[in-house]
């Protein structure tokens, strides 16, 4: 079920951290050569982000505030991913983020003027594909192994091993498996 979002305020140790957290970006994680994942996740966790062992962030993936970010044992997150963390950003087991897309945990409310924040949480699940340059939106759900299509616009929870594309995305097909790929399946196909 899609999270409504809700109102967010930002003290000053946020508002300094996220200060600290771009100059330790620009400095140290944004160089780094592409394989030097182990070098990324030190850092996250540094800034309190909960990373596996075994997940890959891309060094020109942009996350706003890493205490809010979960990458689990094979995630992907990929260059110039902006993931725009102003609730709590969850990547599942063996997902795949592709480069350029967004995935925004934070609008605002156009029924008032002074636009205030408001945010919700998004998760990836296990398995799943978000394709190159696709857009995430706050509260959003992408079920185990769904694959978001190129480009696509989701706004609503996507359902586990399902295909969607479009803006705003829409279902295209059931996901089936290959069962003689060289990989094993993945649990729940």
């Amino acid at each position: 079920m899609r999270l409504p979002p809700k109102p967010v305020t930002y003290s000053f140790p946020h508002k300094a951290g996220r200060i600290v957290w771009a100059v330790v970006w620009s400095l140290f994680y944004r160089p780094t050569p592409r394989n030097l994942y182990p070098w990324r996740r030190l850092l996250l966790r540094c800034f309190g982000a909960n990373i596996a062992p075994g997940a890959k962030p891309a060094s020109g993936a942009r996350i706003w505030a890493p205490w809010a970010l979960t990458m689990e044992e094979g995630s992907t997150l990929g260059d110039y991913v902006d993931c725009y963390t102003q609730a709590p950003i969850v990547l599942r087991a063996h997902c795949t983020v592709s480069q350029y897309c967004f995935l925004c945990a934070g609008t605002h409310d156009t029924r008032r003027l002074d636009l205030p924040h408001l945010a919700a949480p998004i998760e990836i699940g296990a398995y799943a594909w978000v394709t190159a340059d696709a857009f995430i939106g706050p509260g959003v759900t992408v079920g185990e192994g769904a694959v978001v299509g190129v480009r696509s616009t989701v706004l609503d929870d996507v359902e586990p091993w399902t295909v969607v594309a479009g803006t705003p995305a829409k279902f295209m097909k059931k996901r089936e498996l290959d069962d003689t790929a060289a990989s094993a399946s993945p649990p729940g196909a």
